[in-house]
């Protein structure tokens, strides 16, 4: 965007326009002369973007968790029904579409996005987001953000979000993404990444993952862009799935017999949530915890079980549950206090020991457990589709750290099973160096042989060559969660 007519030689701050004294009046003009400035009257956001501007403002300067500020700021500020779903939509979409958002801004403002104003950047994101990915009227999605941009700094600021605006108003997402990503021909997977708003190293990691089955790399970005469904668990003994649905009005899972599909509404808000017989938890989470307690041993199973990375408590609840039915129990290692708190708060009631240490130097028994849960931490790419700004916050140098984490982790575990018993490692990514890159190593350098684990997740299907697990949200409607079986050499 070229500057004003008249501010030829005058100095410009970093988006451009002209610099003023703390009286407003551009250089060279006398104080003296300047009258107070008149600022327009202008109509601030209603709650629901406001409340999607200010989870921009947290991720952008704060780092937060989209999905951890949202629903408290929504509490907190009586925001529910259409309103709510309004903000959610915004503040998780335009955290998820921001890096096509950022392209198409750059293009239509004439300047890179660090040359503008943070909080500018912000209201353009939210004003982007709307006339590109949703079915806000034009004059709606530009006036809100005008409005507020005149409110945040002036009307001169106000103008330029106006014009940046008008030009993005211009063109559908389609026009925009046709000019400004890259050539399907010479870099296809860079086309994809750009069409479904990811980082190309991402789209990258997700078609090694597929292997021979790259072809479904779009349908996989499609399905990880868009917003996720809610699944609950329901706790095994005490309701079953079919019981669950009928209470809140939701549908069965389609693999995981504890899983419910949720219609819609907020979670936290259920009965059944709040009193800890159900959890919010995705059916491939389920799916993971599940196999743990099918893999075969060698052995009797003497009801000693062990979560080595359990925080915050999901599945660990859930093989507790499964184990406590059998007369078993579980040790769960979480280091982190607040993550431990978690784990104590969701399996409350169940024959669990949380242990506060580091699951590489636990202090426990070695050989002494059946079966040995590792849910790795892991970079999240698996679970995008729930942390709306992740994909943007992860770079590639996150992986060889959290690798080397996850070996040693796994290492520690199969010392702490006994032999003929059995680990299971999981992580919510589909990265081949956090998953088959971990297992190997092990394989090669620890007393264990690989299971098919591909049973242990039935009815599932389509779930990789094996002998691991590896599933999709394009075909199976979960986190792209991996998994494999090891049982320890007897």
């Amino acid at each position: 965007m070229s500057e004003r007519p008249g501010n030829r030689g005058k100095p410009n701050d970093r988006n451009g326009f002209q610099k003023r004294d703390r009286t407003g009046a551009p250089p060279g003009r006398d104080r003296d002369q300047q009258r107070p400035p008149r600022r327009p009257r202008r109509t601030p956001l209603d709650p629901a973007r406001q409340a999607a501007f200010d989870v921009l403002r947290a991720v952008s300067e704060r780092d937060a968790y989209a999905n951890l500020v949202l629903p408290s700021m929504l509490a907190e500020r009586g925001i529910h029904g259409r309103d709510a779903a309004f903000a959610t939509e915004l503040a998780y979409g335009t955290c998820r579409t921001r890096g096509l958002l950022d392209a198409v801004i750059a293009a239509a403002a004439g300047r890179t996005v660090d040359q503008i104003d943070p909080v500018l950047l912000d209201l353009l994101r939210l004003g982007s987001y709307q006339l590109l990915r949703t079915n806000v009227a034009q004059h709606a999605a530009v006036s809100t953000t005008v409005e507020q941009a005149g409110i945040e700094f002036d009307s001169v600021r106000a103008g330029f979000v106006n014009g940046v605006l008008r030009a993005i108003a211009g063109r559908d997402e389609a026009s925009w993404v046709a000019e400004l990503a890259p050539s399907t021909s010479t870099d296809p997977v860079g086309q994809l990444a750009f069409v479904h708003a990811h980082p190309r190293w991402i789209a990258q990691a997700f078609a090694d993952a597929l292997g021979a089955d790259a072809g479904e790399l779009d349908a996989t970005l499609a399905a990880d862009d868009a917003r996720p469904g809610v699944h609950l668990a329901a706790r095994p003994g005490v309701l079953t799935a079919q019981e669950l649905a009928a209470e809140v009005d939701g549908t069965a899972g389609r693999y995981s017999p504890y899983a419910v599909y949720l219609g819609g509404g907020d979670p936290g808000r259920l009965l059944a949530v709040r009193d800890g017989k159900a959890l919010v938890q995705d059916e491939g989470s389920q799916l993971v915890a599940q196999a743990l307690t099918r893999a075969p041993l060698i052995g009797d199973d003497g009801g000693r079980w062990l979560d080595l990375c359990s925080g915050p408590g999901g599945k660990t609840a859930l093989i507790a549950a499964i184990a406590a039915q059998h007369g078993g129990s579980v040790t769960a290692i979480e280091p982190t206090p607040r993550r431990a708190e978690l784990v104590e708060q969701n399996t409350r009631g169940l024959p669990v020991e949380v242990l506060r240490v580091d699951g590489r130097e636990s202090g426990l028994e070695a050989g002494s457990f059946d079966r040995v849960l590792v849910d790795a931490p892991c970079t999240g790419l698996g679970a995008l589709r729930r942390r709306p700004e992740a994909r943007w916050r992860r770079t590639p140098g996150d992986v060889p750290v959290l690798a080397k984490l996850q070996r040693e982790l796994l290492a520690a575990a199969i010392a702490l099973t006994r032999p003929g018993g059995v680990i299971l490692y999981a992580t919510c990514s589909p990265h081949l160096a956090e998953t088959v890159g971990v297992v190997s190593d092990a394989l090669r350098r620890q007393p264990v042989t690989a299971l098919d684990t591909r049973p242990l997740f039935a009815p599932a299907e389509e779930l990789g060559s094996g002998p691991y697990v590896q599933l999709w949200p394009h075909r199976h409607g979960t986190d792209a969660m991996f998994a494999a079986a090891l049982q320890k050499n007897a």
